[in-house]
């Protein structure tokens, strides 16, 4: 682990890592691996008729239905994000915010314990995941706000870095326990995983949904115990609702005066990042059933996706410095691009394999560059204004990526046509960002190469 400056201790940075690793149980299963394809390939295949069904008589109307679930979702939390941005910077609740949101989140994925492998129980699902995708995301405002409180300008990239790893490393592990021990089985057995958990009514998938609250509730434990909180400032105790909106916009407008291409990058990179996380969202539900996969063989996809992405941030980020951050952000997401179109025309559990885990493989990098970026640009004493912004400006399109996958499988009535909705998001954040100037070092105010 890197020296960690007086600012914190070591179990400090440790304690706020662990929330990232615990936050894979909702991210990793929740969303993506597991229980939305158990939705749509399972729940959901009452929606349609036998002619309807496609590979592993999965309905398309249930992907179509999840995808409208977190874009409604996504309006909410970019409707009362800035609420939540402004009094988790402003201090004083950090700590309960970041826990209220947290066990709320974990009460929703309890709750999924109850979903059986019927249609009449898929409405119930949605709103419990919808639910829980807006509690995950303001808790993860409080969560990320935090960073300040455990690092310096010296160190907060490496910090940083060490949270972002320790949640693809958590949905590994947890990716492995759920395959082993509740999903393997043979073809036609009625038990599955070395535990031996029947499949009847999907049983040992809702079981799946508890270990995952269990993950997510012990993990954030540590961060609630050991990092201290921000005693409250008198206008963060001050503000409500109207008055959030208000500071926001002061802010904006602000900003906006003195550091223009700051806010060209905080929209450019809402884009993108809605579409890196509509990959992810939607990668398990194209893979089993428009590309052949298995529900356990989805499970060995997101091990690799994991660590495909975590090698790539690593490596990238060696170059980082080197050709600058911009660079990095800007080749990823034509790699990404490139890869999603391919997989338009392609068919099968290999091609899947190969150009999946090829977009996979800059996720990473697009994510790590992107908060090197911001962190290049932050003034000293200003960074966590700008880090609220960005958590507010990344949600507050958080609905294009899967309203418009929703509305692509809607119009041709095929699942993969989906990913040309997530391909128009990754686009419009590439040529939003093309015009941003290359951050210039606030501490050195000299730009990185390239």
């Amino acid at each position: 682990m890197t020296q960690i400056t007086p600012k914190a201790s070591r179990g400090q940075v440790v304690a706020w890592g662990l929330w990232d690793w615990g936050s894979a149980g909702f991210n990793t299963i929740i969303v993506t691996f597991v229980f939305s394809v158990y939705l749509t390939s399972s729940v959901g295949k009452g929606l349609c008729t036998p002619d309807q069904l496609t590979v592993d008589d999965s309905c398309p109307t249930a992907s179509s239905m999840l995808g409208w679930a977190l874009g409604i979702a996504g309006f909410f939390i970019a409707v009362l994000a800035p609420v939540t941005g402004q009094r988790a910077d402003a201090g004083g609740r950090r700590k309960l915010s970041l826990g209220v949101f947290t066990y709320v989140t974990v009460a929703t994925m309890l709750a999924l314990f109850f979903v059986k492998d019927d249609s009449s129980y898929l409405i119930f699902a949605l709103v419990m995941i919808g639910i829980g995708s807006i509690t995950m995301e303001f808790a993860g405002v409080s969560y990320n706000a935090m960073l300040r409180q455990i690092s310096t300008p010296a160190n907060i990239g490496r910090v940083s870095g060490f949270g972002w790893s320790m949640g693809y490393f958590g949905g590994i592990l947890l990716l492995l326990l759920c395959y082993v021990g509740f999903i393997a089985s043979d073809d036609g057995s009625a038990t599955a995983g070395l535990l031996g958990i029947s499949k009847d009514g999907g049983l040992n998938i809702r079981l799946v949904a508890v270990l995952a609250a269990v993950w997510l509730a012990l993990s954030a434990i540590p961060v609630l115990l050991k990092v201290p909180e921000l005693p409250a400032t008198e206008a963060g105790v001050r503000l409500g609702l109207v008055g959030s909106y208000r500071a926001l916009i002061r802010h904006v407008a602000a900003l906006y005066r003195t550091e223009p291409h700051t806010v060209f990058f905080l929209l450019a990179s809402a884009l993108f990042r809605d579409g890196l996380a509509g990959i992810f969202t939607f990668g398990a539900v194209l893979a089993v059933n428009t590309y052949g996969f298995s529900a356990g063989g989805v499970l060995i996809f997101g091990v690799a996706a994991n660590i495909v992405s975590a090698l790539g941030a690593v490596v990238l980020g060696l170059f980082d410095d080197r050709i600058g951050p911009k660079t990095v952000i800007v080749i990823s997401l034509v790699a990404m691009i490139a890869a999603g179109t391919v997989l338009l025309f392609v068919s099968g559990p290999t091609m899947f394999w190969i150009f999946g885990l090829l977009l996979c493989l800059w996720v990473g990098p697009a994510q790590s560059s992107s908060r090197t970026f911001l962190a290049r640009l932050a003034p000293p004493g200003r960074e966590g204004e700008l880090f609220g912004l960005y958590a507010t400006t990344g949600r507050a399109v958080s609905f294009l990526a899967p309203a418009l996958f929703a509305l692509f499988v809607s119009i041709f009535d095929v699942e993969r046509y989906g990913i040309i909705g997530i391909l128009l998001v990754l686009a419009a954040g590439l040529m939003a960002l093309l015009p941003v100037r290359r951050p210039v070092d606030t501490l050195t105010r000299q730009e990185p190469a390239g």
